[in-house]
């Protein structure tokens, strides 16, 4: 890993400057208390992860609750005893204040969160570098290349704050940083260094440290154990911003930000949380890979092997993410691979790397002759 530690000043001012103002903003609030609620799909899509899908439920009379969501008032017979016009299969419930029975045809979840239902977030961490080598450090063990990881990313509902854990926000990690093509773990340190960073300003403000003290705490806790030329500082502020305080969690981060740096497959959307059996939330799962390069080959190679005709990239819940090995790799065919969307970043990269590098050398020159 390459230090620059003469940049260290400069990018962890820009951190803290940026969180110090979020958090002089005051949008800190503290998590509320956990309340019945029911969950709709009022515009038929398949889930109720729209906002005003899922309301908070009407506290009754003896410690019940009943969904406002259609509700309607109950019928009285001649004995006064009251029934619910859309079935009997659905209880009156008089108001807490008192006044006619009313009655939902859509159930609470219970007081103590009974009814709400999270699938486990997607934990794969990858082709693990653990087999057996020999004296000169040759793997006896299995290869895998272009490995990659399955993850998941959240769109905008009910567990995300109706906010938007997918969204793109620009080349944030750089393809160029880490040398294996083996391994995914040097690019998710970087999105994990951010999302600590965010942690660490979150809690030390909770603690009662002043905004610049939670500010650097957050600064430097991302720049530890981080190359700081393996990733776009300024984009990663923003990011971090954005995500502050949504209800995005470590994994739609590392997601997000990979994503956005072209290293990801999306396989597809499956619903990851519901509410009495009603959706709530969808994810999309990935499998992201090590490099942009590795995704494409992935991407154009897998069509080309029999070994996945059958699983193809899994599905959504179980993205299948594994990498070639040495033999199904030397079988692609290369020839039939459009490259171009690599091939111009490496141009692209390529003009501002020379640029970058005439600048260092008049600044050298500068600075010998005391200018």
């Amino acid at each position: 890993m390459i230090w620059r530690p003469l940049l260290w000043p400069t990018q962890v001012a820009l951190i803290a400057l940026a969180i110090c103002g979020f958090l002089l903003a005051g949008q800190f609030a503290p998590a509320q208390a956990q309340q019945p609620v029911c969950a709709v799909d009022l515009d038929g899509n398949g889930d109720a992860g729209d906002p005003g899908e899922v309301v908070s439920c009407s506290a009754m009379a003896d410690d019940a609750w009943l969904c406002p969501v259609q509700q309607v008032m109950c019928v009285a017979d001649a004995q006064g005893e009251y029934s619910c016009p859309l079935g009997s299969q659905h209880q009156c419930l008089t108001p807490a204040g008192g006044g006619t029975p009313m009655c939902s045809p859509h159930a609470c979840t219970g007081s103590d969160g009974a009814g709400i239902e999270d699938d486990p977030v997607i934990d794969d961490p990858g082709a693990p570098a653990d087999g057996v080598v020999d004296a000169e450090g040759h793997c006896l063990g299995n290869i895998e290349i272009f490995a990659g990881r399955a993850v998941r990313c959240r769109p905008a509902g009910l567990r995300t704050t109706f906010q938007n854990c997918c969204k793109d926000k620009g080349k944030i990690v750089k393809d160029g940083m880490g040398s294996s093509i083996s391994s995914i773990q040097t690019k998710i340190a970087v999105a994990k260094g951010v999302y600590t960073g965010m942690s660490a300003a979150y809690t030390a403000f909770r603690a009662g440290a002043t905004a610049g003290q939670a500010a650097t705490s957050g600064a430097n806790a991302i720049i530890a154990g981080i190359d700081p030329t393996s990733i776009a500082i300024s984009l990663a502020i923003n990011f971090m911003m954005d995500f502050l305080l949504s209800g995005c969690d470590q994994q739609d981060m590392e997601v997000g930000m990979l994503r956005g740096s072209g290293m990801c497959h999306e396989v597809g959307r499956y619903c990851s949380s519901r509410i009495l059996g009603v959706c709530v939330q969808r994810s999309r799962g990935h499998c992201c890979f090590n490099t942009k390069l590795g995704r494409i080959i992935q991407e154009q190679g897998r069509p080309q092997l029999k070994s996945f005709n059958s699983v193809g990239w899994g599905t959504p819940k179980n993205p299948y993410c594994r990498g070639f090995t040495p033999e199904e790799f030397q079988a692609l065919d290369f020839s039939k691979m459009d490259l171009s969307e690599y091939y111009s970043e490496i141009e692209a990269r390529a003009q501002a790397d020379i640029q970058i590098d005439m600048k260092d050398k008049i600044d050298a020159h500068m600075q010998a002759i005391g200018q």
